[in-house]
């Protein structure tokens, strides 16, 4: 029976992921920054762990706690939306920790491990944004576009291992707390400074009325299917509207 370790499953695509693989028989290692009861049903085959990826101690603890896993999820993230011009550049670290340098971190603590069994598979989740071109997301795409950019050179590097990288770009999905979270709980007027304010509104206007989104079951069925791809494709649309972006590109 293999085993699949997820980051970020305290909520969205992360526990809907979570629950997709333990329902097709895997062994599940839920990570999450503060693990909290109830929100996934533990099992002898899904174990809930703590994992925050901007702390290597917490990585370490976690993996050995697991044991030898057969797929890696990169899921956890933090989204930001904003004007750049004034988001504090502690803001943008912060981002850039979570979303680009905890998935590395992650990643190359399991290496050794797939490397030395000749098989293992790093999924890392990105974005949407990353097909397109979308304001008020410039410190975001950029922590996600660099994770796109260390995939594809990644997936070079562990061929000749039998070792797989991919990544899974998620459209936009409501049913996420992202917008919330995105803007630190404020509103958008309270989050957007004038000028841009009235130009910041009929972006995030158009945003809310676009015909179709991503459901949460969506980037699940998508992450499996790119766990257990061997055609050699590298990067994974999930939901309909992020399809639209990949074919359009």
């Amino acid at each position: 029976m293999k085993t699949v370790l997820i980051t970020g499953t305290s909520s969205g695509y992360g526990r809907e992921t979570a629950r997709c693989f333990h329902e097709q028989g895997w062994n599940v290692i839920a990570t999450m920054r503060t693990p909290r009861p109830g929100v996934l049903p533990e099992t002898d085959r899904l174990r809930v762990l703590e994992l925050d990826v901007t702390k290597p101690e917490t990585i370490d603890a976690a993996l050995e706690a697991a044991g030898p896993v057969d797929a890696l999820v990169n899921n956890a993230g933090i989204p930001s939306i904003g004007v750049f011009e004034r988001t504090p550049m502690a803001r943008v670290r912060e981002v850039f920790e979570t979303n680009t340098f905890g998935v590395m971190a992650t990643t190359q603590a399991v290496l050794p491990g797939f490397r030395e069994r000749g098989s293992g598979v790093v999924v890392n989740v990105t974005s949407s944004v990353v097909l397109g071109h979308m304001p008020l997301t410039a410190v975001y795409k950029a922590s996600k576009t660099a994770v796109e950019g260390f995939t594809a050179s990644l997936a070079l590097e562990l061929e000749p291992f039998g070792v797989r990288a991919k990544t899974v770009e998620p459209g936009a999905c409501l049913t996420t707390n992202f917008g919330e979270t995105a803007l630190d709980g404020d509103s958008l007027e309270e989050a957007v400074p004038q000028p841009y304010l009235p130009w910041a509104q009929k972006v995030m206007s158009g945003f809310m009325n676009q015909d179709v989104f991503t459901k949460e079951s969506d980037v699940a069925e998508t992450v499996w299917r790119a766990v257990h791809d061997t055609t050699g494709q590298l990067r994974f649309p999930a939901g309909p509207d992020a399809i639209s972006l990949a074919q359009a590109k």
